[in-house]
This record gives structure tokens, sequence and C-alpha cells, in this order.
């Protein structure tokens, strides 16, 4: 608590309290209260204590007085009261304008009032808050301990800090650039909004392993420099923290520990910087985050984003880090990212007065020419604003999707867009919905049995090539009469006469569907 804090308890108000001295030091922190009768009290104190003093001892001149204040002084007490009464009417001058001079603040009571009410009440006030601030290092260690332990990513962790916070954690490299940030989200936004010029006001290259910012202390912006091993690797923010300050940073501290050890562990999976860049698109295709707050973590990973145009791509089973590589062998401003599903998101920024589609023709080009390639295709929607990439990420990844699968996949282009893929591509998105699934189930009710695998993939290499029985034949490696045999016997299951043209473009429509629910 600080001085203006214990001042402005009720018990203590029933005093009245007057500061007659140090009016400007009343944010002091009281590490305790303590009663400090005798003369030469000082050498008892070791920093931060409130003393409380009748002056009975002191009523014998203004040299005792003054010789009281020096000592408390030069121990960095927190402040002095001085009870009315028994010794004096008023706080003495001598004691007014010494304990002025030292910046100590100096508070007379007006009303006789018990020394013991006021211990009593700052001291079970630190405690509980010294139970509660251990309570809260010791929850947030443990939870971030646990999340480490079970191999959670960064994110992961700076959202618990957030969650135990209740503020915007931003975690920025040395150079003050956002590389991840937590909360909520409107809250981020604010923050993120004015970040360059916040960074440069508040913090600077000061030395010091944690501090405040953003003005004072009391605004809440807490900082913990992450570094270990002789170097420093950047800083977490906890940004508006309402708490009492020294929890939040003690909070700031506890989490700090945990990213360095987090980083530490991490090794070869890069540094944050890397990390940030490669989760970029994965981010951006999720859309829980709008784009425009992860516009920092872009120009941090190097991503031109000013007066750009944003070609999104899904390459399916792809490697990032292959892609990364060509990507800076043609010259392309560009961020690759392995998607959950086994695609590839790459994002190409390019100038307004290049051409997307020629250079995203070229990039597949190239990339078809690399070795084991040959059969690549990029999944892109057309060119975007940064708002509307999530989107168009979103738009590749479907048109990745309608390709899995498809025995035309080794037919198509090297670029694929929402056009090419058709039917499957209305399908594929249409795939979670229960009325498609159940069409799907009750269309291919008689050959879903797992005896029937083969059956079922005869009838999926006859839709597929256009109802083409020798073509049918010749893939699975069958005379025409035993394809015939198997036609009839699909036929038979199902009910249908695949001559029909809209009884077959039913059952394949079926199919799709089916298909489009494995994995």
């Amino acid at each position: 608590m600080s001085v203006r804090q214990v001042l402005a308890l009720e018990r203590v108000l029933a005093g009245e309290p007057e500061v007659v001295a140090g009016a400007d030091h009343l944010d002091r922190p009281v590490r305790w209260v303590h009663v400090a009768e005798a003369a030469d009290v000082g050498v008892m104190l070791s920093g931060g204590e409130m003393g409380l003093t009748t002056g009975v001892l002191l009523a014998g001149g203004e040299d005792k007085q003054a010789a009281y204040i020096r000592p408390l002084h030069r121990a960095e007490a927190a402040a002095v009261v001085l009870g009315r009464g028994r010794a004096f009417p008023r706080p003495p001058e001598v004691m007014r304008r010494a304990a002025e001079r030292g910046g100590l603040p100096l508070v007379g009571l007006h009303r006789p009032f018990p020394f013991a009410e006021l211990t009593e009440e700052v001291q079970s006030r630190l405690v509980r808050r010294k139970y509660a601030s251990v309570s809260l290092s010791e929850t947030v260690r443990t939870a971030l301990t646990a999340l480490i332990t079970a191999g959670a990513p960064l994110q992961a962790l700076l959202d618990e800090i957030a969650r135990h916070a209740g503020c915007p954690v931003v975690l920025t490299n040395l150079a003050h650039r956002v590389l991840a940030t937590a909360g909520e989200r409107s809250a981020v936004d604010d923050v993120l909004r004015d970040w360059e010029r916040i960074a440069r006001q508040a913090w600077g290259h000061r030395p010091g392993r944690s501090g405040t910012g953003a003005g004072s202390e009391g605004d809440g912006w807490i900082h913990a420099e992450l570094g270990g091993r002789g170097e420093r690797w950047g800083r977490l923010v906890l940004c508006g923290y309402r708490g009492d300050a020294a929890t939040g940073r003690l909070l700031a501290d506890r989490a700090a520990e945990a990213l360095v050890l987090h980083r530490l562990l991490g090794g070869a999976a890069g540094s944050w910087e890397e990390q940030s860049a490669q989760s970029l698109p994965t981010d951006l295709a999720g859309g829980a985050v709008p784009a425009r707050q992860l516009l920092p973590r872009a120009r941090a990973a190097g991503l031109p984003v000013g007066r750009r145009t944003f070609v999104p791509l899904v390459v399916p089973g792809g490697e990032s880090a292959a892609l990364d590589r060509l990507l800076r062998l043609l010259g392309l401003p560009g961020l690759g990212a392995q998607l959950g599903d086994g695609h590839v998101a790459v994002l190409l920024s390019l100038a307004h007065d290049q051409d997307a589609d020629a250079l995203t023709a070229h990039f597949a080009a190239r990339l078809r020419a690399e070795p084991g390639q040959r059969r690549t295709v990029v999944a892109a929607a057309g060119s975007r604003t940064w708002d509307d990439v999530p989107a168009g990420l979103r738009e590749a990844r479907h048109v990745a999707d309608a390709l899995a699968g498809s025995a035309r996949a080794l037919d198509l282009p090297a670029v694929v867009r929402l056009k090419d893929v058709h039917l499957r591509g209305l399908v594929r998105l249409l795939r979670d919905d229960p009325h498609v699934q159940s069409f799907a189930e009750r269309e291919l009710d008689g050959l879903l049995g797992g005896a029937d695998a083969e059956l079922l993939n005869v009838l999926r290499t006859y839709l597929a090539t256009g109802r083409n029985k020798s073509r049918t034949a010749q893939l699975h490696h069958v005379s025409r009469p035993a394809l015939y045999r198997r036609l009839e016997a699909i036929q038979t299951r199902l009910g249908v006469d695949l001559d029909d043209f809209e009884q077959a473009a039913s059952v394949h429509i079926a199919l799709l569907a089916h298909d489009a629910q494995q994995p």
C-alpha cells in the first residue's frame, strides 16, 4: 500500500489526518507499520515502514525533534504519523521543516486515535495482499509450467498470461516490433493502433530487468525483459494492468520466466521472430483475429504491407521450408506456413504495378519444376487487399480441399482457382451440411459396407472417367466382361441405372459428398 492509500482508510480518517510535510511523496510504498517511540528508532528500520509516535519522548527540545526525523529519512521510512494529545497540540515546526527537507511525509492526527487500530488495519491488509500476490504467482507459474510441459505453442502461454492479467499482453523483439499479442480483441486493437509511438516514448533502450512505461506506474504499463544465456531477446508488456503495481510486476516477472523457459526448451523450433512469421498465414487463414490486428506482426516478419496487392495461395502436401526457399530464389516477397491439414499457406506481397496472375503462374511453374514436385498444383485466390486476405486464404484452402482425391488433379493447370473445381468444389463446401450427409448415405447405402470397398472404388473410377468402360477396366486391371459384372452388381446394390444420366449424376454427387467426409 502507498502512504496515500493508508491515509484514505476509514479507520485512519477517523483521526482526521493532515499531511504537514512531504506531500509530494505520498505514493511511497508502505511495507509495514511500526510504533516508533524510541529516539533512535531509525537503527531498527530497514525501509518502507510507517512510523507511529505520540512524541512523548520528544517534548524536551527542538534538537531531539530534529534528531528524530533525520535517521528516519536515512532509513528510508515511508512516513511518520504523529498522534495528538499527550505531547503536542500540533506537529512541531522544527520536525515539519526537517521532514520537508528530507522529503519524508509527516502526518499529524487532529483527533485522539488508537495506534493499535491503525496497525491492525494496515498489517492485515498488507498480509492479505502479500498472500494474494504469492497465490497469484504460484497459480500463474503452475499454469504456465503445465502448458510448457504439454508442448503448448507460444500463443497459448500468452493467452494464459492475458487471462490472469486481465489486460492486453504484447510480446516484442528488442526493436519493439510486435511478435505476438493476447487479450480481449478490441483492447489489443486499441493498443496496437498507436504502438510505434508508445514504444518509442515509453521504453526506448533502457537497462534493467523490469519496470514501467507509458508515463507512470499508475497507468498500469508494466514490462519485463526477456533473456538468458547472456543475451536479451525481447520484452513482455502488460498494457494497462489495473491491479496493484507490485502484483503486476510480480505477474510480469513470472510470465517472463515462463517465456524464457519456453524459448530455451524450444531449441530447434526457431526464434520467436521465425515462429511469428510462420504462424502469421495460419492466423490469417483462421480468421479469429481481424487482419488489421496482425499488421504489426507482418511488418515484424519483414513482409511489405504498404500499398501492396496480396495473393493468397495454398499448396496441397507442400513443405513450408521448401516454399520459403523458392520465394527467396524468385525474389518474391511472401510468407509460408504449414497448415494443420497437410497443406501449406503462402501469402505473396506484390507491388500494385506487378502482374499478380503472371507472377503466381511463374511461381507455380517453378514449383512443378522442382525435383519430386511434378504433380504439385497451387490453389490460388484472386489478388486481395490486406483486410480481404483471410477470405482469400479460406477460398484457396477450399480449392485445395476440393482437389483432394480428384482423378483430374493431374490434368489441372499449375494454378487452380475456384472456377476450376466445379461440382467437386461445391460439394466440398457443403460437406458438413446434415442434409448432404444424409443424401450421400441414402444414395450409397448398398455399397457402404466394409466388404464392398472394391465395388465402391470401381464406381468411383467409372464416374470419374465419364462412364468410360474401357478406361475403367484398364485402370482396375480387369477384363471388360469382369467389369460389366461388377457394374451390374453395383446397379443392383444401389437400385439405379447408371446408363441413365440423371441417376448416374445423383450417385456421382453422393459419392463426392461421401469422399469429402473422409480423412
